[in-house]
């Protein structure tokens, strides 16, 4: 009986402890850090700020705290750390030294059984988060197929996942279609995305309601799969049914990876958001490149100055 009083005690002890290392902040603390987390992060109204209870720091005289900002059923953790006196909160960014941060992205992105470009066993990858109506897209496929890739050759690869915007009204139906082509033919899928971003006006002109849009890229997608080989009945049921799932997945992926907007690439992890010039694409290239073991090509040649007659 002694011993298990005494285990019982052991027990409400420890419980004890546990229950007096989190605690809420006092009531006039919380009010003033919503305020300022509110204030010095420029959040809006409609964003609920929610604390967490303390914990104890590592650091001496500071608590931990998270924040969770909260709108339209997503939310984000943001971790400070509160001193003891009320007085001070620092963001705190705690960065795990022991893993590659672009290497740890990359876990995150499923490109098994996507289209390549380029040299599929390259040491660096390109994935783009793209949406085939978008112009900035355009501009940016331009720029990968016209200048990127023939300077980079066989050093690097480039893997496009959807990422159609709601703002866009036949993009995800052209995604739809490109992975249907996608299942039958990497060279199909490729001539479908090139002739879709150099000719976005016509398939979606003024003239044009959605509907037209979508038939112009079924069509499309059927004469793409005659000339490369596809399975016609396999092609055109799936061209029909249009089905969403590869779309909805990579769009949640992208979430996952802080996609927001389009185009975002990541060169071997590294980020790189909108329609950036070829300079910044070719910079990220090659200190992936030679963070690989990889040495990047020689610079393109300029082109000589235009003259005048």
């Amino acid at each position: 009986m002694p011993l298990r009083r005494l285990a019982v005690l052991l027990l409400l002890f420890c419980a004890g402890c546990s229950a007096q290392s989190k605690s809420p902040a006092p009531a006039d603390v919380a009010q003033k850090v919503q305020r300022q987390v509110r204030s010095y992060f420029n959040i809006p109204p409609d964003v609920d700020i929610k604390l967490g209870p303390l914990t104890p720091s590592e650091f001496p005289n500071y608590d931990n705290l998270t924040v969770t900002l909260s709108h339209g059923g997503k939310s984000q953790a943001v971790d400070f750390i509160l001193s003891k006196d009320g007085k001070s909160l620092i963001r705190l960014t705690k960065m795990d030294m022991t893993k590659d941060p672009y290497a740890e992205t990359m876990k995150k992105i499923d490109v098994a059984g996507r289209p390549v470009r380029g040299n599929p066993d390259a040491k660096v990858t390109i994935v783009n988060y793209d949406d085939f109506e978008c112009p900035f897209c355009s501009r940016m496929h331009s720029t990968l197929m016209s200048e990127i890739l023939p300077q980079y050759g066989d050093k690097i690869k480039i893997i496009y996942k959807d990422y159609p915007l709601s703002m866009h009204p036949w993009a995800q139906h052209a995604a739809n279609d490109a992975n249907c082509l996608a299942k039958e033919s990497g060279k199909g899928y490729w001539e479908f995305a090139d002739y879709v971003h150099a000719n976005q006006h016509v398939i979606g002109g003024p003239q044009k309601d959605v509907h037209q849009a979508f038939g112009e890229l079924d069509r499309l997608t059927l004469d793409v799969g005659k000339k490369n080989g596809a399975d016609a009945t396999r092609l055109q049921a799936c061209v029909k049914a249009q089905a969403d799932a590869t779309v909805k997945s990579s769009m949640a992926e992208g979430d996952s990876v802080g996609v927001s907007a389009t185009p975002t690439m990541f060169v071997n992890g590294e980020r790189l958001e909108g329609a950036v010039d070829a300079d910044q694409v070719k910079a990220a290239l090659n200190q992936q490149l030679l963070a690989a073991g990889v040495q990047p090509p020689a610079p393109a040649p300029a082109s000589p100055p235009a003259t005048s007659k």
